[in-house]
């Protein structure tokens, strides 16, 4: 087979901009219809949602695999954690100084995915002894259980990128923790919701197709630095335009 020639599959690009359609058609549901509404169109957009987390905790573990220098890459993402803190914040109607009216969702999902970032480096690290790498690990557990999908999304990162090139496994470990997920929502949350949680099994089909390559368009990843807390700018406008400046959307447990 030539070299040029694609492979059959989705690149990481097709994939990823499936994650921010997804990722997009969620907040606006969010936003247009603010708590949790049980209208069947309103949860069937919230089941769209679902397919962006397992994506991104995919590519962080690929760029995890395939970065010259990780110590960068999570500079990066730690810097869009902190600019995107205030746009989540702003988006969602929650305040900025985290811990005020909740200990969850107090900040957006990039917080979790640079520390499960963090954690496949040091799950790395053969100098570490084992209770060294499980006792940080319990650790970053903790600062990440305000975030989106919470220390959920860190130890589903650590799960996938630990166990590259076994995608049944990785994709059996991706679901554990959405159950684990679903479990909180059910029980201390909204029924309904708990359910819906499990719609990352959506996103199997997708990654399966995965066929190693990035794609042509070499900017995908400063296109998602920029869009993603732009456009929680502008859901943060549309609710306080819908609702007022002390609304908040009801994201928050």
């Amino acid at each position: 087979m030539p070299d040029t020639e694609e492979k059959r599959g989705l690149n990481a690009n097709q994939i990823k901009l499936i994650a921010i359609i997804a990722m997009t058609v969620d907040h606006l549901t969010w936003t247009f219809y603010p708590g949790y509404d049980k209208t069947w169109y309103v949860i069937l957009l919230h089941i769209i949602g679902r397919l962006t987390a397992p994506i991104m905790w995919f590519f962080i573990a690929e760029g995890y695999h395939y970065t010259h220098d990780v110590k960068k890459y999570a500079g990066r993402l730690f810097l869009l954690a902190f600019i995107s803190h205030f746009a989540y914040n702003f988006c969602f109607g929650i305040p900025f100084i985290p811990l005020q009216t909740s200990v969850f969702n107090q900040t957006g999902v990039v917080w979790s995915l640079a520390w499960g970032l963090v954690l496949l480096y040091i799950a790395d690290k053969t100098d570490w002894k084992d209770w060294q790498k499980v006792l940080v690990t319990i650790v970053i557990c903790l600062i990440t259980f305000p975030s989106d999908w919470s220390c959920i999304a860190t130890m589903a990162i650590l799960g996938i990128g630990t166990n590259r090139g076994d995608f049944k496994k990785q994709m059996s470990l991706m679901m554990f923790w959405t159950l684990m997920y679903a479990v909180v929502y059910f029980f201390c949350i909204d029924r309904v919701y708990a359910f819906i949680q499990l719609g990352t099994c959506l996103t199997i089909p997708f990654l399966k197709s995965y066929n190693g390559e990035r794609g042509s368009f070499k900017g995908m990843g400063k296109l998602f630095y920029v869009y993603y807390p732009l456009h929680l700018v502008i859901c943060g406008i549309l609710r306080v335009l819908l609702y007022g400046a002390g609304s908040s959307t009801g994201v928050s447990f």
